[in-house]
Parts: structure tokens; C-alpha cells; sequence
């Protein structure tokens, strides 16, 4: 097996996740970012994925073409099966994850580490409105979601991301640092 890792970036609605995901790939020329297959319509917004109907979705998964996958917020998403064998032959790999599935994930990828970013409420509600894409209520619904605890047993590393966002890509580098061994 490898030594190549599988960092899972977590974190409520609105976080910054795509944008944290983005600076750290262009900081660390090795690591590249999973693209998900979601049953999300095509230009919808929001990350570079492989838009797919749900029925296209569920017959990849009964083929096994996804390493993990879940549903969430009315969508179903996957990881594709080859980010498994990219990690297994030792290349490290960034994915945005549900909370839900961090189990699963540790199991499968031995290591595992959790980048868990938070931030105050308050930012939370100015992004979340400022992309456009739910309505008030949605968006109270994840606001809702956003404090709800990771599962226990994964490697965690915590970082906030109210300020800027080099400061923030910064501090997820030093806190990542030590697990890249």
C-alpha cells in the first residue's frame, strides 16, 4: 500500500471550501483535487464537478464506479473509484466530503485527514446569501447544520476561515504539515 493520502475537507454550507481547496492545490503542485459526480443540473454554480441525473448516478454506483458516495441536500454525490487507487499508489488527493461519510472514508483510506474548516455564523449567512443559489429558508436550514459535531476516531485538524483567505490557506498548511510524513 502507499503513502499517499486522501485530505478531506469538511465544513458547513457557505465555509469556503471550493476556495480553500482551490488555494491549496495551487500551493501544493502534488496535491490535486477530487472532482465528485453530483446529480446537480449542469451550471448550476458552485465547484467544478460532473453534473449527472440521478438515474446516471445510480447506475454508475450499482456499477461500482465510486469509491464513496452519499446524499445530502437533495443530491446525491460520488467519489469516482479511481481516487482510491491514486492514493493507494502513494499520490495525495483533496476531497470535499460530508461528515457522514468520514467513517467509511477512514476506512478506506488508511490516511485519512480531516480538514475541518469553520466559521463564525455570521460569515456563514453572508456567503450562503451572497452566492445566489437557496432561498431564505435553504439557506437557514444550513445554517442550521453547520455546528453539527464530526464523527469520533477521524484525524482532525481545525482551522477557521473568517479572514482572508491566504491567512487562512497558511494555517491549513502548517496544520496539514506534520501528517504528510
Amino acid at each position: 500500500m502507499g503513502k499517499g493520502r486522501l485530505i478531506a475537507v469538511v465544513g458547513p454550507s457557505g465555509v469556503g471550501k471550493d476556495s480553500v481547496m482551490e488555494a491549496l492545490c495551487a500551493a501544493c503542485p502534488g496535491l490535486l483535487r477530487v472532482r465528485r459526480v453530483i446529480t446537480r443540473a449542469p451550471g448550476a454554480g458552485g465547484e467544478d464537478c460532473e453534473a449527472v441525473s440521478v438515474e446516471a448516478f445510480e447506475a454508475r454506483r450499482a456499477a461500482g464506479a465510486f469509491c464513496l458516495h452519499w446524499e445530502a441536500h437533495g443530491l446525491h454525490y460520488g467519489i469516482p473509484q479511481d481516487t482510491l487507487t491514486q492514493v493507494q499508489a502513494g499520490q495525495d488527493r483533496l476531497a470535499n466530503l460530508s461528515r457522514g461519510v468520514l467513517p467509511e472514508a477512514q476506512a478506506l483510506f488508511p490516511r485519512l485527514t480531516v480538514l475541518h474548516l469553520t466559521a463564525r455564523p455570521e460569515t456563514l449567512a453572508a456567503r450562503l446569501s451572497a452566492r445566489n443559489r437557496e432561498t431564505p429558508e435553504e439557506i437557514a436550514r444550513r445554517l442550521a447544520r453547520a455546528p453539527f459535531a464530526l464523527p469520533e476516531g477521524v484525524p482532525v485538524v481545525t482551522v477557521s476561515n473568517d479572514g482572508p483567505l491566504p491567512a487562512t490557506v497558511a494555517r491549513a498548511l502548517q496544520a496539514l504539515q506534520p501528517v504528510r510524513g
